[in-house]
């Protein structure tokens, strides 16, 4: 008698625990709308070098839970959302290499951005941060870093760790000059800090040895600095709309701007919209090779 209850009271926790098993997990609205009964992997792409998911322009203001499951992700983009919080599980993902949040409303990143190792990507640009946390500086393989259009006045030092860094983009923030983090990142071939509030250049630029684009346009600079001149490495500077009266002789050491550029794309001197002193301005328009002579001739008079 007690073998068959036994047995029978095994047959009845059988079955409850095979539809506990099968019960389809519960989702958000948001999750479920998005999933419609398909497992969260089958959104994954999966191209030649990274698996990749993209959540772009879907009115969000709250990621899907479902996706800090998906580790092995690699590119994650959502962007142009509402998003105005980006949870701590986002370090979960730790095989992130790209991370595009543009065009959110994010006032502040987590500190779980630390676990983002193998990080190489990042675009945070035109959010509404007003900081960065510290612990981005221990994303050791950072190449690639935009914060444009944000609210930013200022950058953790820690920032000069960021030894990788090649690209980085500031423009269009509260900067009153360039944070002395940056003149520490040697691997640096782009930097813009256009649209802040700058209204000098430290000479500590001439740190940046391998910078190749250099574009400080629309701030408040008074003067062309002579250092920025021992940075020969430079292709395109952009000192358009700003405050610039004189050149210094100096000038003619970067040799490889090839031309006075007026296309913002162009390679080249960009120094228009400034109040150039005459005969500057005719000089200018003569082109860069009448520029130098005159400065060179300068000097020596």
């Amino acid at each position: 008698m007690g073998a068959r209850q036994s047995r029978a009271s095994s047959k009845d926790k059988g079955p409850k625990r095979v539809l506990f098993i099968g019960r389809r997990q519960k989702f958000s609205p948001w999750d479920d709308a998005l999933l419609s009964g398909r497992d969260p992997r089958s959104l994954l792409k999966r191209g030649m070098h990274h698996v990749s998911f993209s959540l772009v322009t879907r009115g969000m203001t709250d990621i899907p839970d479902f996706l800090w499951g998906l580790s092995e992700v690699q590119k994650l983009n959502l962007s142009h959302n509402q998003l105005r919080v980006l949870p701590p599980e986002v370090g979960k993902l730790t095989r992130i290499v790209v991370l595009n949040l543009c065009g959110n409303r994010l006032k502040s990143l987590p500190r779980e951005v630390s676990l983002l190792q193998s990080l190489k990507v990042l675009f945070v640009n035109m959010n509404c941060l007003t900081e960065v946390p510290a612990e981005l500086s221990l994303c050791r393989n950072l190449e690639v870093l935009s914060l444009s259009h944000n609210c930013l006045s200022q950058l953790p030092a820690g920032f000069a760790d960021l030894s990788r860094l090649r690209k980085l983009n500031l423009s269009n923030n509260s900067f009153a000059h360039i944070p002395m983090c940056v003149f520490s990142l040697k691997e640096l071939i782009f930097l813009h800090v256009g649209s802040n509030r700058l209204e000098n250049i430290a000479e500590s630029i001439q740190h940046l040895a391998s910078l190749q684009i250099f574009i400080a346009e629309g701030n408040n600079i008074h003067s062309f600095p002579r250092s920025l001149c021992l940075v020969t490495s430079l292709e395109l500077l952009n000192l358009n709309s700003n405050d610039i009266q004189t050149l210094p002789s100096e000038l003619h050491l970067l040799c490889r701007l090839v031309r006075i550029a007026w296309n913002p794309m162009d390679k080249g001197l960009h120094i228009s919209h400034n109040p150039l002193s005459k005969p500057l301005p005719e000089l200018v328009e003569g082109g860069l090779e009448m520029l130098f002579s005159y400065l060179k001739d300068k000097k020596h008079t």
